[in-house]
């Protein structure tokens, strides 16, 4: 009876304490649990920033499109744009992706100083929410075609009808956009923002989250989505560096100097064969010239002018005189790359890529290829002409008549149709045939004095 009295008070003990433990313990664990869900919940989700810089082009549109459709868990898609246009094709395909999305899709044109020429503003009347930061300007939509000449009336009466029923659609002033096109008009955001084109202006990324919060917007399903964008993360989406390189090769600074620079490496080639290396240099930088320029508003005059001071180099090179084709060249490479591009299209070379590609230019025809053609006219370096006439010594063996001789610093087999030469003499070249030298014997320019020299075989 004790025992087991003894027991059951260590059992009934050890279930009271059991018990503290877990009323101490549990409770804890469900308020730490409890608070981990909370801070989950509570944690807002992300906005997604993709970036829209430079020429509108297959890649940049491929990125775009899988940006928006993979960003259906997060607050918004923040697209920045910068562009001066690009191709029509993947204009439309990133206007898909941003009329079919799921999640809203806010358009920045930013920072300042920043644009959105031709296909930019298509694509910006498109977006849920249109904004831009101070000092930026949209429009100059007018569709140009190669030569820079504005495309035919029915392919414009498209573009204007395209850009004011997405104006409308998003409630925004389509007849002003409409001027995009028609009057290749271009306008400063506080304009845009008076017109009714955009809806607001923001210095600031983190600005322009805080002044939507709270903005419905309808989605391609019919829904409306109230943007909740204050105080979310913002989380960079950039393209990959392989897509990105290919992406920065339709820049037209690039576009002007790979065109010029193909062109005078090319004909370096024609002028002084043998540079298989610059050929083909020449050839890949020109070819990707004329893929840049499938996605920028090139002009014909343009591109005329540049093959004209390549000529005109040449020229001077062919018919030295005054420097008067050297300046024509000059001349014509300044401004082939100032009309290179079309404005309207809002894309220009710089100044900055001219001037130093026409002074680098100028150098290369005047020094590096002028160099080239004088070589041209220099004798061989090697071959019989270089080798004939040369003196060298025999190698140990002698020509009996045939042996070995040392001339130019090199070894070479050598036969002597005047009889045995010794080891140790002093030769020279008659002839070359194939690989093997005929040489002569070299006379002493001083007899020895005072003796007779030794007949072969003899004695003195």
């Amino acid at each position: 009876m004790i025992e087991r009295s003894r027991t059951a008070r260590l059992l009934a003990g050890g279930v009271l304490l059991a018990s503290g433990l877990l009323s101490g313990i549990l409770p804890g664990l469900a308020s730490r649990s409890a608070s981990a869900a909370s801070a989950r919940q509570a944690a807002p989700p992300a906005v997604i920033r993709l970036s829209l810089e430079g020429v509108v082009d297959p890649f940049v549109a491929d990125y775009l499109r899988s940006g928006i459709d993979g960003a259906e868990d997060a607050a918004a898609v923040l697209l920045t744009i910068d562009t001066p246009g690009g191709l029509d094709s993947s204009m439309r395909e990133i206007i898909k992706a941003i009329e079919a999305s799921a999640t809203p899709v806010i358009c920045y044109v930013a920072p300042r100083g920043a644009r959105a020429a031709s296909a930019g503003a298509f694509i910006l009347m498109a977006c849920h929410v249109a904004a831009m930061a101070p000092a930026t300007n949209v429009g100059a939509s007018t569709p140009v075609g190669l030569g820079g000449v504005t495309l035919a009336r029915k392919i414009e009466e498209d573009a204007a009808a395209t850009i004011r029923g997405l104006a409308d659609d998003r409630g925004r002033n389509g007849e002003l956009a409409e001027t995009f096109v028609t009057e290749s008009r271009s306008i400063t955001s506080q304009e845009a923002l008076e017109g009714d084109v955009i809806d607001l202006i923001a210095p600031t990324e983190r600005d322009l989250l805080e002044q939507v919060e709270g903005t419905d917007v309808l989605l391609a399903d019919g829904t409306t989505a109230t943007l909740e964008t204050m105080g979310s993360p913002i989380e960079d989406q950039p393209m990959s560096p392989g897509v990105g390189f290919l992406h920065d090769l339709f820049d037209p600074n690039l576009a002007f100097i790979f065109f010029w620079l193909g062109l005078a490496l090319i004909v370096l080639e024609l002028i002084v064969p043998g540079h298989v290396f610059s050929g083909t240099v020449g050839t890949i930088f020109l070819l990707t010239a004329i893929a840049s320029f499938g996605f920028l508003p090139v002009r014909l005059i343009g591109i005329a002018l540049l093959v004209a001071s390549v000529v005109f180099f040449v020229i001077e090179l062919k018919m030295p005189g005054l420097g008067i084709w050297s300046l024509a060249g000059i001349a014509s490479l300044v401004l082939g790359g100032l009309v290179l591009f079309d404005p309207a299209g809002g894309v220009r070379v710089s100044p900055f890529a001219i001037v130093p590609v026409a002074a680098f230019m100028a150098l290369f025809f005047g020094f590096v290829v002028s160099k080239a053609l004088a070589m041209r006219h220099l004798p061989a370096a090697q071959g019989p002409q270089a080798i004939v006439g040369r003196e060298g010594v025999v190698l140990p063996g002698g020509l009996d008549p045939e042996g070995v001789v040392r001339v130019a610093a090199e070894e070479w087999k050598a036969t002597s149709p005047t009889g045995a030469i010794p080891a140790g003499s002093r030769i020279r070249v008659v002839r070359l045939d194939g690989l093997v030298l005929t040489v002569e014997p070299v006379a002493p320019e001083h007899a020895p004095t005072g003796g007779v020299l030794p007949a072969r075989g003899g004695k003195t």
